[in-house]
């Protein structure tokens, strides 16, 4: 099931440890997951991302300071930004296919095995994509 486009953003998040918010545009929020490494460019590299709260889409254009005190304290910058378009969603898979500076192409985010933390993902770029 193709459908529109949508916004999607990666915050590069200097918090007590350095990470990357992938954000989704989804339902009328940021649908975010935290990726401890950078996400990948290539096929064949695979990350975690572990789903965290939902945010309101203004927030992708947020860059800046979170003061020490609050949640997520420290520097937040854009990484990358663009366009993307939902291929497919399930409660276990999401299938996109992004289109911004940096990352490009088929990406799938796969719930890992119930049991496990719930709030799990792998993220990679599919095989098949340029």
């Amino acid at each position: 099931m193709k459908s529109r486009e949508r916004i999607f953003v990666v915050q590069k998040h200097h918090a007590s440890h350095l990470h990357y918010d992938l954000r989704l545009e989804m339902d009328g929020v940021l649908k975010s997951w935290a990726v401890p490494k950078e996400p990948p460019t290539k096929s064949g590299v695979r990350r975690l991302a572990v789903q965290v709260e939902d945010h309101p889409l203004s927030y992708a254009d947020f860059e800046g300071y979170i003061p020490e005190g609050f949640y997520g304290a420290g520097k937040v910058e854009c990484w990358d930004k663009g366009t993307y378009v939902l291929i497919e969603r399930s409660e276990t898979k999401i299938i996109f296919d992004l289109r911004g500076n940096k990352l490009k192409g088929k990406y799938a985010l796969i719930k890992l095995k119930p049991g496990k933390d719930p709030r799990n993902w792998l993220l990679f770029k599919t095989k098949n994509s340029s």
